[in-house]
């Protein structure tokens, strides 16, 4: 298993950036034990603000993890007070800022020590998102929400949670630039494409046949993709439906991820029926298979700690380039942007069209 360090990435293990940690609809009052960027964390959501609370999982106390209990009367008799968590094993409990708040058997003045990290999170569109920055500074960009969401016309995606990946993300943000990886997984047939480098996104436009996703034989795909930040995906897709794609992948360990997936799809009705939703999902699973198709590799692949690069692959090296952002100082971020940012295109293939720019959202 190839580390950040091995790929030449930054100074930093992990990539500053928001990052998903749960499908809401999973996050409950019952704290439930996640793990990313190598730390363990407890997260629930509360019971007076209804929000997403995530918090180091261990108590300073004894380093009882807070959200690995089923048995402690602390946790049987209601282990979440208002938006506040109880330790399972001596009822400390911490408020949403980390502070312990209470401790039962004591009436003196609680510790300054007597605290766990709070860290920042965002809901949106289904998903759970927590601000991660080695360097501990607040987001320089947002959380990408989409109209969509809200429009009845359009179906909403039920999260496909793919579990986790024991490949470094560098092999996951390639794929961004990969052209001449359509044909060969996907059955594509490219009949134009580019790649766009621009701050903390990273652009993909393609169009050309595709064995599941079009309507017909003859029938073109097209696809704009874009990572706003080092792991949130989108990709607007025109084809049997028009749907917007979501892939995530959040670090586990310096060299695994956490991926999901999900589609939402644009019905023909102003609010969609049954029978849409039905087909939406079908949609979903189909575009899950296709993606499934990368994942097989990416799993099962050696390290690419240098491409063997041909001038008609896609751009991988600015790709990589651009990633390195994420891993370095911010204060170095913005030189690092100018040097890649920019549109490219690939030697003996078209570039996307005025028309695949149409409504471009990043």
């Amino acid at each position: 298993m190839a580390t950040t360090k091995d790929y030449g990435l930054g100074e930093y293990t992990f990539p500053r950036g928001w990052f998903m940690v749960a499908d809401a609809t999973t996050v409950t009052a019952i704290p439930k034990a996640v793990r990313f960027f190598g730390t363990d964390f407890a997260l629930y959501r509360g019971k007076t603000s209804g929000k997403a609370i995530l918090l180091d999982a261990y108590c300073p106390h004894m380093g009882t993890h807070i959200a690995k209990n089923t048995t402690s009367y602390a946790v049987l008799d209601g282990q979440v007070e208002g938006d506040s968590i109880r330790c399972p094993y001596h009822a400390w409990r911490f408020g949403p800022d980390g502070k312990c708040d209470h401790i039962p058997y004591y009436d003196g003045p609680i510790p300054k020590a007597a605290s766990v990290r709070s860290w920042p999170v965002m809901e949106t569109m289904g998903c759970v998102y927590v601000w991660y920055d080695p360097e501990g500074g607040e987001p320089d960009y947002a959380v990408p929400s989409h109209p969509e969401w809200d429009d009845p016309q359009w179906v909403r995606w039920k999260i496909d949670d793919l579990g986790e990946l024991h490949a470094h993300p560098q092999e996951i943000i390639d794929n961004i630039t990969d052209l001449t990886h359509l044909g060969p997984i996907h059955g594509s047939t490219v009949e134009y494409f580019e790649n766009e480098f621009r701050g903390p996104q990273a652009i993909q436009r393609q169009g050309g046949g595709h064995r599941t996703l079009v309507s017909a034989d003859g029938s073109l795909l097209h696809t704009d993709t874009w990572y706003t930040g080092p792991g949130i995906l989108y990709s607007s897709v025109r084809g049997f439906y028009d749907a917007l794609m979501y892939i995530t992948h959040t670090p586990v360990e310096d060299g695994s991820v956490y991926v999901w997936h999900g589609l939402m799809v644009k019905s023909a009705h102003a609010v969609a029926t049954a029978e849409d939703v039905t087909n939406a999902r079908l949609f979903q699973e189909a575009s899950r298979l296709a993606f499934a198709q990368d994942f097989e590799v990416w799993s099962s692949k050696r390290p690419c700690l240098q491409v063997l690069q041909l001038p008609t692959d896609g751009p991988f090296h600015k790709a990589r380039a651009w990633y390195k952002q994420f891993f370095q100082p911010r204060s170095k971020a913005a030189e690092l942007c100018k040097q890649v940012d920019g549109v490219y295109t690939v030697k003996g293939m078209p570039a996307a069209p005025a028309s695949a720019k149409v409504g471009q959202r990043y």
